[in-house]
């Protein structure tokens, strides 16, 4: 795609604009918790007043000692602003993009962070509750991608939540791809499985290849005194909160690479496609759900969850519930397809490594602005774009 000449840099930093005009293994430990972050942001976060209290609220008023203080002014909407009046978005114009119907939250998978500030996360997923389309869409950031982390320069966008956490991964985005992110909640790693377990677990469709990556991780790791811990033939396999998770950090396996004898096709393309269909297979799954049943999964699973939501913002949301649970499931990646390429001699801190760099950053902020703001999106000259794409690929070459 050519470069859009009506495109400017949204960040204050022009060292992003200058990052995409060149050309151009932390531990692998996927906490895939977005599964119920999704049931509390999108399918309903239910206001149950003992819950609120139990939950760990992140303070986001301006006065607030975060580590992170240019990403106030993005993180402090009226959740109210979901009711106003329509609007039309100019690509553009130097300006974050935010529509009064579109809730933007960024979900997290936290590893357990220890001593550290913060874990790491390999899983970034933005879910975009669009009201005007009536949609919830998730778009997964690659780990691997080139950025620009604001204060700390050029690095692969995960790195971001190692020097700064949430706070500082939002930044980033907005500063990269022109988005504006309102809220955001993360769940560690460990609570991923008992929030799983408490849902009773998941039944989800998988391939064969992926019940042999389950059974040897949960092999190998000591989490099963036999190998063959999934018994089941490929097609709908119920998983319990430990082997979700394994399903969820699938990335494939090279034959020798910790030993193993054995060897499995696959990628993190492939991996952030499981994440987002295991987040649509537990939407899917509460679409029957009532308010009730709601109420009760959140009393057990909430006080897992850190987000910066205000208790008042839940409770606006807990009135639409039922409707978000009626929305369709809409799924997309950055980089997208045709906008990105290895680049293999990316020297960071005196080491070779490959990063994904995006090769056309305006058109990518576009392809991003389209899928989540569809006809509202409109060009300088006041024109409309064409139609998103609006279901990612289920599979992505590998290198």
């Amino acid at each position: 795609m050519a470069k859009q000449d009506n495109v400017v840099d949204i960040s204050s930093n022009t060292q992003v604009f200058k990052l995409y005009n060149k050309k151009g293994r932390v531990r692998r430990i996927l906490c895939l918790v977005f599964s119920i972050l999704f049931l509390l942001g999108g399918s309903g976060l239910v206001y149950y007043y003992s819950v609120l209290n139990s939950m760990n609220f992140v303070d986001i008023s301006p006065n607030s000692n975060t580590p992170n203080k240019t990403q106030q002014n993005a993180t402090t909407p009226s959740i109210g602003e979901l009711n106003g009046n329509g609007t039309q978005l100019t690509v553009g114009d130097g300006q974050l993009l935010q529509d009064s119907k579109v809730l933007n939250v960024m979900l997290f998978g936290e590893d357990n962070k220890g001593e550290d500030d913060h874990g790491r996360t390999d899983t970034m997923i933005l879910m975009s509750i669009d009201n005007r389309h009536k949609k919830l869409k998730l778009t997964s950031f690659q780990r691997d991608t080139l950025v620009y982390i604001p204060g700390y320069g050029t690095n692969r966008i995960n790195a971001a939540y190692t020097y700064g956490g949430p706070k500082l991964t939002i930044s980033t985005i907005e500063a990269n791809f022109g988005i504006k992110i309102d809220r955001y909640a993360v769940v560690d790693f460990d609570s991923f499985i008992s929030i799983i377990d408490t849902l009773g677990g998941i039944d989800i469709e998988v391939t064969e290849d992926e019940i042999t990556y389950i059974n040897y991780q949960m092999y190998k790791n000591g989490q099963s005194d036999e190998w063959s811990t999934i018994k089941d033939k490929a097609g709908i396999v119920h998983l319990n909160g430990q082997e979700a998770l394994w399903y969820a950090r699938n990335r494939g396996l090279t034959k020798g690479e910790d030993d193993n004898e054995i060897g499995l096709d696959g990628d993190d393309w492939m991996r952030t496609s499981r994440q987002r269909k295991l987040l649509e297979t537990l939407f899917n799954r509460f679409k029957s759900a009532d308010l009730g049943q709601i109420i009760s999964i959140v009393s057990q699973v909430g006080p897992m969850i850190t987000t910066n939501f205000k208790k008042d913002e839940i409770t606006a949301l807990v009135s639409h519930a039922l409707t978000y649970l009626s929305y369709e499931v809409a799924q997309y990646y950055v980089p997208t397809e045709g906008l990105w390429g290895y680049k293999d001699d990316f020297i960071l801190d005196g080491v070779t490594i490959s990063v994904i760099e995006i090769t056309d950053m305006d058109a990518q902020r576009i392809a991003l602005a389209q899928f989540i703001y569809e006809d509202t999106l409109r060009d300088s000259n006041g024109n409309t774009f064409p139609a998103p794409v609006t279901n990612a690929p289920t599979t992505q070459a590998t290198q």
